[in-house]
């Protein structure tokens, strides 16, 4: 990938591993065990200096409890604040879980490799979740809603648990108004559910693709990622134009801990965002 990276606004040249305190402003529910949290910064230097770009992350802190590797979830070109999708599931998660608007978060980052947009341009994209997968996706979505004129045509295909487990659903609308198709699916229905029952990698039927000018990002649980790549590859999307954020992998943010390791990679260096064709191997691994 070729996308000009950042520097990372919100850390120290001094001290990288001292955090930026941010203020939580907002807090949205978005399932069970799902919330965004909406943060600005303390420092109105860097409020306005901070950049990221879609598919990044922030290592957020937590004080006495440690930090984790949490994707962006807001749009990069929305300078007022910065938003967080984070699902509770391990120390640090939990005690996010437990804030109320006005505490404050320690903030490094943005680290990591983005979604490669530039190199999109001029190209139908199929952005395909599953999940809590779709958070770091979503800054993609706005971007490409910023800049429609770039991008050809554009389907996101979305799948979760059941209906109540879907993110974001109020903004489908304002997604479809910029001419981009939205298709969603759950593994167990209800009785308000319309929609489809399934897997999401079953949604690459309802249309055709062009392949020599499409691309695929995906990201999401391991098992969808897989027979996402499989469908995309089986349409002939070279596989250099099927992106993977592993960024459900990552740990410390900086390479140290090994946690994310796969082959010669570090996720949290050298990803979360790879090409299908850097990780192709180790999709054959059965334990990946």
């Amino acid at each position: 990938m070729t996308t000009t990276m950042i520097k990372p606004a919100a850390v120290h040249e001094e001290a990288p591993l001292a955090p930026h305190w941010a203020e939580v402003v907002e807090i949205i529910p978005e399932a069970e065990g799902i919330k965004t949290y909406w943060l600005k910064f303390q420092d109105e230097n860097l409020a306005k200096t901070y950049r990221f770009l879609p598919g990044q992350f922030n290592m957020v802190y937590i004080p006495g409890y440690g930090e984790a590797a949490i994707s962006i979830s807001s749009d990069a070109e929305d300078r007022s604040r910065i938003g967080h999708t984070i699902r509770f599931v391990g120390n640090v998660t939990r005690a996010v879980s437990r804030l109320k608007v006005g505490d404050e978060v320690g903030i490094r980052g943005p680290f990591g490799t983005p979604w490669p947009m530039d190199e999109l341009e001029g190209h139908d994209v199929t952005i395909a979740a599953g999940g809590i997968g779709l958070a770091p996706l979503r800054p993609a979505i706005y971007h490409i809603m910023n800049h429609r004129e770039r991008y050809g045509k554009v389907h996101i295909l979305y799948g979760a648990r059941t209906p109540d487990d879907m993110l974001y659903p109020d903004e489908y609308a304002e997604w479809e108004a910029k001419d981009i198709h939205v298709a969603t699916t759950v593994d167990r229905a209800d009785d308000t559910w319309k929609g489809s029952v399934g897997v999401v990698p079953m949604l690459f039927y309802r249309y055709r693709m062009d392949a020599p000018r499409s691309a695929v990002l995906t990201c999401g649980p391991e098992i969808m990622i897989r027979f996402v790549i499989f469908e995309g590859l089986a349409r002939r999307i070279p596989a250099d134009h099927i992106y993977v954020s592993l960024e459900r992998n990552m740990k410390c943010g900086q390479g140290s801990c090994g946690h994310c390791q796969t082959g010669q990679y570090f996720i949290c260096k050298d990803g979360p965002v790879f090409r299908f064709d850097q990780l192709e191997d180790f999709f054959n691994v059965e334990e990946f």
